[in-house]
């Protein structure tokens, strides 16, 4: 099994492509079972999530071809001959569940496997069900599958998410496009990833109003065409590899970063003392002088700090200077990387769902064991900081989410390398 070798103490300088977001993506590749015409992606990332997708989608019946050394996503869902998802596709990574709004929107029935991912505590599908039987949906739960239908075919409602959900916001999102009517949906989630879906449909012929507000009205239409959309900029890998001169020292400029993006977590970097500055060319991040200043971090829904970058912000302050405290909000059990960090010389307490970070003046390296994505990049993070060695595996956890993280990091002049097979 692979491993990564960090050895610390180098600072940081040059520049990092940031990728096309992993989590748009993956919402926008479903997007293309709601035509039988073309949808082309540009900026795609290259992960092992998007293979997976592909597979998915491949199973369903649609062409999915990689370009441009898989940068472009030409897709194709002109002979549907499959409405099952199966489980051994759906249980390595939860967005599959998305396939299900479209394939119900477009064939009118559908069967997909309750979804898998990370194990970072209980993320149903209760919500995407709810919607999707709002907008007339018939759903029956059979040995670990969702099997639903729509004989008549959907019709526009109006449905008040009982709490804020990305993916569920995603899934009736792409099954109200085609349903008969209006929708409106209320408490949706506003994130940057709702708005690339919401403008990629548009560009395929949805009527869709109010995308990054908690409102979000869709005309139904009958039938979508085809189109070409690029992939917004992942926010999460911006804002990981913002942390990293941040951690280590130096200046780093992270190349198609937008403030916009990632605002709520720019304004929490900057609080510690770390300068940001925009660019021509994206964002630029430098760390100077001495340790920096510890924050508290609240976990929340966008436009609030991202769950999926307190593990890296939780590295940081591990060498802060003070006591700095990291409410998780979004999903229990996600301090698992903190007893890591530990290993590595952190003073962290966890309790429930709260972690106190007091600030130490180094860490050293150790070897450690990376739980999940986000944990795993924050190993490495705090790899760039620590005295020594620091041995990560369990690293495929990495290669869903992150493009050429080595290239990536050795590029701006880290010391580090992927060990294969050990």
């Amino acid at each position: 099994m692979d491993s990564i070798l960090v050895r610390g103490g180098t600072e940081l300088a040059g520049e990092i492509p940031i990728a096309g977001a992993k989590n748009a993506c993956l919402t926008l590749m479903p997007a293309t079972l709601l035509s039988d015409e073309p949808l082309t992606l540009t900026n795609a990332p290259r992960l092992s999530d998007i293979r997976t997708m592909t597979q998915l989608l491949a199973s369903l019946g649609a062409e999915v071809t990689q370009l441009q050394d898989g940068q472009v996503l030409a897709m194709s869902s002109h002979d549907i001959n499959n409405l099952t998802a199966d489980y051994d596709i759906v249980r390595k990574m939860r967005a599959s569940i998305l396939v299900l709004g479209p394939l119900l929107a477009r064939c009118g029935r559908a069967v997909v496997s309750l979804p898998g991912g990370c194990a970072i505590g209980a993320r149903p599908v209760d919500l995407h069900l709810k919607g999707l039987e709002a907008l007339g949906a018939t759903l029956d739960l059979k040995d670990g599958y969702v099997h639903a239908e729509a004989k008549a075919g959907l019709k526009g409602a109006v449905f008040e998410f009982p709490l804020v959900s990305v993916g569920a916001t995603e899934n009736i999102l792409m099954a109200a496009v085609l349903a008969k009517g209006t929708t409106v949906l209320k408490n949706a989630a506003r994130e940057p990833e709702i708005v690339d879906l919401a403008q990629c449909l548009r560009r395929m012929g949805a009527q869709i109003e109010g995308e990054g507000t908690s409102e979000i009205t869709i005309q139904g239409v009958d039938r979508l065409h085809g189109a070409t959309h690029p992939v917004v900029p992942d926010r999460i890998e911006l804002g990981t590899y913002m942390l990293a001169p941040a951690i280590a020292g130096g200046s780093v400029e992270c190349l198609g970063g937008r403030m916009e993006l990632v605002s709520s977590f720019a304004e929490k970097l900057a609080a510690t003392g770390v300068e940001i500055e925009e660019t021509a060319k994206g964002l630029k991040v430098t760390r100077k002088n001495g340790r920096v200043r510890s924050v508290d971090v609240e976990t929340a829904p966008f436009p609030g700090f991202p769950t999926d970058l307190q593990a890296q912000m939780m590295a940081l302050m591990c060498t802060a200077d003070g006591v700095s405290v990291l409410e998780e909000r979004i999903f229990e059990n996600r301090f698992m990387h903190a007893p890591e960090l530990m290993r590595m010389g952190a003073s962290i307490d966890v309790s429930g769902g709260t972690a106190t970070v007091t600030g130490v003046e180094k860490l050293k390296g150790a070897p450690v064991m990376a739980t999940d994505l986000r944990a795993s990049v924050s190993l490495i993070l705090a790899g760039l900081a620590a005295e020594g060695e620091t041995r990560v595996s369990r690293v495929y956890h990495l290669d869903r989410g992150y493009e050429h993280v080595v290239r990536k990091l050795s590029g701006v002049g880290a010391s580090i390398e992927r060990v294969h097979g050990e």
